[in-house]
């Protein structure tokens, strides 16, 4: 059955002219004549049976139902495009995955591990997108997402990869370059907050036994690579999951202000509907994830010097 829709050419002309409520600007940005978007748009209009401009002079303006019509287009051209731009880029063998990753998580964790993959995997191309909070998978282009457990994944496949681990860091120029503190030698330093953990440094100082601390003073930020680049700048004490500082704690721009680590509320795992399961190269990338995941605690655990790279 053919189906009831324009001409693609007519939908772009449209689109230009509608953004630009003018033929002739569209014109010229499509490489047209004046006359030959005007028609364009006329058998649009002729087809839908629906006026999508008023007409007065020299001007045009979109009617209120072809606004409506427009923003719907927008995107559907727009859901086009990005489609066949990811068609386009797929490699002729092997295959793409499309990854949603905590921004920090994917920075300082995933990405230095990826060299690993792709040489035992080149034809395959892991797409990594930024995604701080759960999502729905359906009607997204994702096969998988490295997050926190959360109940928004219900319905899910939710594979544990390892839990959280806290620890207070600072540039070595606030605490005079001594690390491995005793809690009450730092509690006068200033606290740097991550936004989403207004609890954390509560419990880090309950956990030390000093709970007249007031934990919840000090600047906020969104995101924990915000806090870390603030703690760098030597601005504060930051709490922070340790494996997001390896780096920095590898080349002295940060040091352990105190080694009293504390679980912290959240297990990092991978998520992905059940449908993608069997799903090659996604079933080959779950399998190598799993076997970083279990070599990073083990080095973690025995506090090797190999547990600092990647």
């Amino acid at each position: 059955m053919r189906r009831n829709i324009p001409s693609t050419t007519a939908l772009i002309a449209f689109e230009a002219a509608g953004r630009h409520e003018s033929f002739s600007r569209a014109a010229e940005e499509l490489v047209l004549t004046e006359g030959a978007v005007s028609r364009q748009i006329g058998r649009l209009e002729e087809f839908l049976g629906v006026p999508l401009f008023t007409r007065v002079k020299n001007r045009v303006h979109l009617t209120e139902a072809g606004k409506r019509y427009w923003e719907r287009i927008v995107q559907r051209l727009d859901d086009l495009e990005g489609d066949t731009i990811h068609l386009q880029g797929r490699p002729a063998t092997g295959g793409v995955i499309e990854l949603a990753v905590i921004p920090t998580f994917a920075n300082q964790w995933l990405i230095p591990r990826l060299p690993r993959f792709h040489a035992r995997y080149p034809d395959t191309i892991i797409n990594i997108s930024e995604r701080p909070d759960p999502f729905l998978f359906a009607g997204s282009s994702f096969d998988a997402a490295l997050h926190y457990d959360h109940p928004a994944w219900a319905g899910m496949i939710q594979k544990a990869l390892f839990a959280e681990e806290l620890i207070p860091v600072c540039s070595p120029r606030i605490t005079g370059g001594r690390e491995g503190l005793d809690p009450s030698e730092i509690k006068g330093l200033p606290l740097l907050q991550k936004r989403g953990r207004p609890d954390a440094w509560k419990k880090w100082w309950d956990h030390v036994g000093m709970t007249e601390v007031n934990s919840r003073v000090g600047t906020r930020y969104d995101m924990f690579s915000m806090v870390i680049k603030a703690a760098v700048a030597g601005l504060g004490l930051a709490l922070v999951p340790k494996l997001y500082v390896l780096n920095e704690l590898r080349s002295g721009e940060l040091i352990i202000a105190c080694d009293r680590h504390v679980p912290g509320d959240k297990r990092y795992c991978i998520v992905y509907p059940e449908r993608k399961h069997e799903q090659w190269p996604l079933n080959v990338f779950l399998d190598w994830l799993n076997d970083e995941a279990v070599q990073y605690v083990r080095l973690r655990d025995a506090n090797q010097m190999e547990y600092f790279a990647a």
